[in-house]
This record gives structure tokens, sequence and C-alpha cells, in this order.
């Protein structure tokens, strides 16, 4: 673990900051914030990570994951007085800055608010973003915790706004430490709490390099529509069934439609179909044109936790699946997997979307994939044909000839 001690905060001590490499996607922050007395006003450690959508000048949509924090500050951070509650403020990266606000009341404090800025003139972070500025999401939140108790999440924990996703896990924060000691006794987050209702039992199959996922049944099929003021424009239906790699452990999970609620935007050169339930913050097709003629799935991004509460986000921008030409439909009825990494496939069934030139809410003739295409059959099932007939009759050409050559017999 490396330490570093900052400067003084005015008003508010030393703050003592640790950070902790942990996983590969992230970093874990460690905060002890010390008043002018040097006894601890507010304890706080956690991880996140941030994925950030935007529009290109060339009209595509692009998703970067911010996780990179081993170069934070903390300045601006205070413990408070009568007029300001406690802030954490953290800056990392090119232009990234996170703040949470908490408030007292008599017997408990909360977490107020949190805010995220970032700035889209860093042209290494986002490459041709059409908008450069900085951009601040504020999240009001409200939580409430008992006075003497430190707040504990180990599961993740999503903010989900129009461009913005953020992601918390390993949350364990005290406001307000009284009498300079971090309290020992937890306040748990929800997802965090044992459930009160019977479960049945479930084989645990512990983790290893050959764990094979239980085959499922075929996912049920949904129906999904974006619409652009008063008329459809995007449509599509599908039976989802996702595959995901996690610490060599596979998980097979079908998308229920019934839960499944669904949004999305069109544009001329882009469309987005996003889903999400409750365990799935979102799952995003992103749709592209590509010479002004045809149209493909161009990006998928998901942000999901899986059973065991952990979480999985991933982003890919440069897929091509689903190309038809502009004014049809892509049609699949037989399975077909989206690999969009090594570590999560996306197995389709019964697909069929248009996500371009809608006409009065209906599909257009489809364009239909290789695997649905049973006329390349007939050629191959005639020509296999012909040869065998082919090899047959050399087979008894041959033998006549031996026959017939069989030689004079003596008289």
């Amino acid at each position: 673990m490396v330490c570093f001690r900052l400067s003084p905060v005015p008003g508010s001590g030393l703050v003592l900051l640790c950070l902790v490499l942990g996983a590969v996607s992230s970093y874990a922050l460690e905060l002890n914030l010390t008043n002018a007395e040097k006894a601890t006003c507010l304890y706080a450690k956690w991880q996140m990570n941030f994925t950030i959508r935007y529009e290109t000048t060339s009209k595509n949509n692009k998703t970067v994951t911010i996780s990179d924090l081993d170069n934070a500050t903390y300045n601006g951070s205070i413990c408070g007085d009568d007029q300001n509650g406690p802030r954490i403020e953290v800056q990392f990266g090119s232009g990234f800055s996170w703040t949470v606000n908490f408030t007292k009341q008599v017997y408990t404090y909360s977490i107020e608010s949190i805010s995220f800025s970032y700035d889209t003139k860093d042209s290494t972070t986002f490459p041709d973003a059409k908008e450069k500025g900085v951009f601040t999401v504020y999240e009001p939140v409200t939580f409430r915790i008992p006075l003497d108790d430190i707040f504990r999440c180990n599961s993740i924990l999503t903010l989900e706004g129009r461009d913005v996703g953020q992601h918390y896990w390993d949350v364990h924060v005290q406001a307000f430490v009284q009498n300079g000691t971090v309290s020992t006794k937890e306040f748990l987050c929800k997802k965090d709490k044992p459930s009160t209702t019977m479960v049945p039992t479930v084989p645990t199959t512990l983790p290893s390099p050959t764990t094979t996922p239980t085959p499922k049944e075929k996912p049920e099929m949904g129906s999904y529509s974006v619409k652009n003021g008063s008329n459809t424009c995007l449509l599509a239906d599908m039976g989802l069934q996702l595959n995901i790699t996690q610490d060599k452990v596979t998980s097979i999970i079908n998308i229920n439609p019934n839960t499944t609620n669904f949004t999305g935007s069109c544009h001329s050169q882009t469309a987005l179909l996003r889903l999400n339930s409750s365990n799935i913050k979102y799952l995003d097709f992103v749709f592209a044109v590509k010479n002004e003629n045809r149209f493909y799935l161009k990006e998928v991004n998901i942000s999901m936790y899986l059973v065991n509460g952990s979480g999985f986000s991933f982003a890919n921008n440069n897929l091509s699946y689903w190309d038809a030409p502009l004014g049809s439909s892509y049609m699949c009825k037989k399975e077909q997997t989206v690999s969009v990494s090594e570590a999560f496939q996306i197995n389709t069934f019964d697909l069929r979307v248009q996500p371009f030139n809608v006409i009065k809410g209906k599909y257009s003739t489809a364009q239909e994939c290789s695997l649905d295409d049973d006329t390349i059959l007939i050629p191959i099932v005639v020509g296999a044909g012909l040869s065998g007939l082919i090899i047959v009759i050399v087979i008894a050409y041959l033998i006549g000839r031996r026959k017939s050559y069989a030689g004079y017999q003596t008289l």
C-alpha cells in the first residue's frame, strides 16, 4: 500500500490518502480526514469507475470507461463546520472531478448528493468529440445512516444518467465520526442485507478452469421499439441470451422481455436500443450507417451485476454484425452469436431488426442471414448426387473392361 500525506486543507486539518491497487480495472481509495486536533472526522474507503457516452464529429456514439484513479488528489475535501457539511472532493486523470456532500440531522447523517465532471476537450480520452467542454452530472441521493454507524456496501451500486454511468462497490464511509474513532457498527445497504425470504438451496460449484455452464432453454421472444416523436423509428424482435465469463466461471442469462424495459434514440447516421432490468443497468445496441446505403450493428455496451453480486461492464464500438441495405430489415431465425469480447457473447434467436427507415411502424422486406439461406443447399445436393453418379459409372466401366480382357480359352 502506498500512502501520500497531502498539504493541510484550511479548516480541516491534514488529509491522509492511501491508494491501494485493487482489481485490474480500478483502484481502491481510502481517505482518513482529520480535524485541527488530528482526530478523525470523516473516513471513507471505496472503489468506483465511470462509463461516459459521447457523440463524435462523424455522428457516431462512443463509450469510454474511466477507472484509472492512481493519480487522485483530494483538494477541497473538508470535515465541515456549522455552515458547511463534510465534503469529499477527488480530482484524477485529465480534467475529471468527483464530489460527495454530507448533511447532518439529529440522529442521522445523509449522503446528500454526488456530482461528477469531465472535460471532452481532452482529445486523448475523447477523440473526435463533437461537443468540447466541461460537463457535470449531478445526482441527489439523500440516503440516511444512523449517526454513530459506518455505512457499508460491498455490492455494486450504480447511478445511471443520460450519458454517464457511475459504479461504486466495496464502500465503507462514515461522516461525523464521533470522538475521532471510526465506528465498528455497520449500517448495510439493501443489497448486502441477508434475504428474509426462503429461497431454494442451489448446489454451489467451485470456480475452476474447466467450469462448464449448464445449458439453458431457449430465451423468450421480446419485441422492442423506439419512437422519434410519434413515429416508430426502430423495430427489434429477438430472444436474447447473455454468455458471460468472469473469474473462470461462465454464466448464461436469458433476458426476460416481460421484466425488461427499453428506450433508445434515432438519428440520421446512428440509432440506439437500450434495455434495462433489475439486474441489468443497461444493455445498448448501437447501429450505424455505412457507405450511405447499408446499416449494421456497430457497438454493444453492457453494465450489470451478476447473481453473486459482482459487477460486469464492457463496451465494444468496433463490431460488424447484422449488415443489411437501408430500407430493409435484417432477419436471422436460427441461433446467432454476437461476440462482443472473449468474456462476453450474446446469442440471438428469431432475430429481426430494422433501425432505420421504418415506414408506418412496420418492417420492410427482410434480408436473411446466411444461416437461414437454404437455397445454397440445392446446388450442393445436386452436385453431390452428380458426383456420386459419375463415380458409380466409372467404377462399372472399369469392372466391365477387366472382364472383357480376361484372355482366350484353349479349345
